[in-house]
């Protein structure tokens, strides 16, 4: 339905925009037709003016006409000398007329009804001479009557091909815009990975191709993030539930009852990573949201055996729940890797507050330090998601965080801090 009316709308804007074209020039070519056919009848009615003027002569006081012309002649020429008609036979309908320009005593030219009249002054010594020649403007007027039906004619036609030519432009364009959009569509669902790979855009369907080629990388990046969603999930949660099956298997061969602590403490784990997972899909900062950084790491602390080093009071721009996702899953990484201390220290930087999780480990390899929070890469001990945990908190909270590679272990994430209200 859309396409088929925005294919209309083409289509009546084409017709609209050709009538007013046709109509312009009919117009145009009519005027013009006109002032060329009234200089026509004007140019033969002063040939015929002419022509009479040159037979008319002074013999013995007398004004004559050298020659006698035809009875055609006479119906569109007279001559008047002296106020009286010396030649011609003036019809009845147009005799006032005729007589009041020969007593006009000037040349000129009146339209009367379906003729022109030109009255043309002859000098001749002693006399008043005046040569009258009549056109018929019929013959005129029927040309540019059948011209401008021809130009109606042929701008109609004009008219319907534009029409037609657009349908069939927009309907051949729109269908492969159609087939295009199919396509993405299909390789959406079966085959993300395929584009279509136009190159440089050359014109609108190469500007679709590369719109579409954004949106399929979109999806696919969309389904590869919920793969490593997936796969986040399953490591978090599967850690604690094997401690704690673990631990009922070891009561079970031992005959003792499991210590309430070791299971209270795995289900705390279990709580805090799906808490952590659901944050990480869900976390978005909005404007006005800020927390105490040093309560947000001493929750995020908890009995862990870190050291808190900075005393001032620091307000960042984010949820505390987000600052404690971030700073758990870095501390439960430094101490796995410390030798013997974690610490987080917090410093200003501008706009934002910069807070340093470090531990006296061995530290990250410069060769992995931009991969080490992607999914699946480890050192060996585990299964390497853990980090990209906190990259998927930062990146939907608008936090930076990376890791450095300075011979100990080392992440830094970057906290926009609170503004202060005035």
């Amino acid at each position: 339905m859309a396409v088929t009316g925005f294919r209309r709308s083409v289509v009546a804007l084409t017709v609209l925009i050709a009538t007013c074209v046709v109509a312009i020039l009919v117009v145009v070519s009519h005027v013009l037709l006109s002032r060329v056919t009234d200089a026509d009848a004007r140019d033969l009615a002063h040939a015929r003016a002419e022509a009479v003027a040159a037979n008319v002569t002074a013999k013995g006081g007398r004004v004559v006409l050298t020659e006698n012309g035809s009875e055609a002649l006479d119906e569109v020429a007279w001559v008047y000398a002296d106020g009286r008609l010396i030649d011609g036979d003036v019809p009845a309908s147009v005799v006032g007329r005729v007589e009041e320009l020969a007593g006009s005593g000037r040349s000129q030219t009146v339209s009367v009804g379906d003729y022109l009249l030109y009255a043309r002054q002859v000098p001749m010594g002693g006399h008043h001479v005046v040569v009258i020649v009549r056109v018929d403007l019929a013959p005129y007027e029927t040309s540019e009557q059948r011209s401008l039906t021809l130009s109606l004619i042929l701008g109609g036609l004009t008219i319907l091909l534009a029409g037609g030519v657009a349908h069939l432009v927009v309907r051949r364009a729109l269908r492969v815009v159609h087939e295009m959009a199919a396509l993405a569509d299909d390789w959406g669902h079966h085959q993300p990975g395929r584009r279509f790979h136009l190159g440089v855009p050359r014109d609108e369907f190469g500007e679709l191709g590369q719109t579409l080629d954004s949106l399929l990388e979109r999806v696919d990046n969309a389904l590869s993030d919920e793969r490593r969603l997936t796969d986040e999930i399953a490591h978090e949660l599967r850690t604690p539930l094997t401690v704690l099956r673990g631990e009922a298997q070891l009561a079970q061969l031992s005959g003792e009852p499991v210590a309430p602590e070791a299971v209270l403490s795995e289900v705390d784990r279990l709580d805090t990573a799906i808490t952590t997972i659901l944050r990480a899909a869900r976390a978005r900062t909005d404007d006005g949201t800020r927390c105490d950084l040093r309560s947000a790491a001493q929750r995020a602390i908890g009995s862990r055996a870190v050291e808190l080093d900075f005393a001032a009071q620091v307000e960042v721009a984010v949820p505390p729940d987000i600052a404690v996702s971030l700073l758990s899953p870095l501390l439960e990484n430094g101490l796995r890797h410390a030798r013997s201390r974690v610490w987080i220290t917090a410093r200003n930087q501008g706009e934002a507050i910069v807070v340093d999780v470090l531990d006296d480990g061995p530290g990250f390899d410069p060769a992995d330090v931009d991969r080490v929070f992607e999914g699946g890469v480890t050192d060996g001990d585990g299964y390497g998601l853990g980090l990209p945990v906190v990259r998927r908190i930062a990146a939907s909270a608008g936090v930076e965080v990376r890791a450095i590679a300075d011979g100990h272990g080392h992440v830094e994430v970057t906290l926009p801090a609170a503004r202060t209200v005035t």
